[in-house]
């Protein structure tokens, strides 16, 4: 499927949901793809990507970043704390915000530096014991104790249970969001962003669908 395909999708989701057009930005996840790839789909004139690593993002987008400056690279991979201050150098949004200790992190680094990504907080929807995040039920609190710190909270992100009906998922997440005063919900991927869109989704991540398979490096 094309980019263009892609977009004309978000688009009609928008309009068949009453979602004012251009409201959904579709992040280009270019995890694990080669920078072939990468460059075909700057050079069609998209600008928004995805990452998941630190250290993969750090190998390619300042590269990039000086033949295309005006494009944009969010994190959407588990951030460790020992790579947080090189996160707020590579990194225009942080969608894995996801214990107190790393919002401690970055409230001290955005002090020291004077700047600070946008930061969604990940909520584990599907109180899975293998994924990371703040439970439903800890959120509220979590946010609070977020923005005492003066960090940048835009939004919530989710990644649904592959076994479970994701709607449930993005319904529960715009609802802890809209209780909270945020405006911004990271949740859809190839396979539901459509549905995401439906529930309010801000930012739709989308990998496959744009670059083809992944190559993945045998270990």
């Amino acid at each position: 499927m094309s980019l263009s395909e892609i977009q004309s999708q978000i688009t009609k989701a928008e309009q068949d949901h009453t979602r004012a057009i251009g409201s959904t930005h579709l992040i280009a996840v270019s995890k694990v793809q080669p920078n072939e790839r990468v460059q075909e789909v700057l050079e069609q004139g998209h600008r928004l990507f995805g990452e998941n690593r630190v250290q993969e993002a750090a190998g390619k987008w300042p590269m990039f970043k000086e033949q295309f400056p005006d494009a944009s690279v969010h994190l959407i991979g588990p951030l460790q704390t020992n790579k947080a201050r090189q996160a707020f150098d590579l990194f225009d949004a942080i969608h894995t915000l996801d214990r107190p200790k790393l919002a401690q992190t970055c409230a001290r680094l955005a002090q020291e530096l004077g700047k600070c990504p946008d930061l969604f907080i990940q909520v584990n929807t599907g109180k899975e014991p293998q994924k990371a995040g703040i439970l439903p039920e800890e959120t509220d609190e979590f946010v609070q104790q977020a923005m005492a710190l003066d960090l940048p909270i835009t939004g919530l992100m989710c990644i649904p249970p592959v076994d479970e009906e994701p709607a449930l998922h993005f319904a529960l997440l715009s609802k802890l969001a809209k209780r909270n005063g945020l405006k911004d919900l990271s949740m859809g991927m190839s396979g539901d962003f459509e549905k995401a869109i439906s529930f309010g989704a801000t930012h739709v991540r989308v990998g496959s669908a744009i670059f083809g398979a992944r190559a993945y490096e045998l270990t």
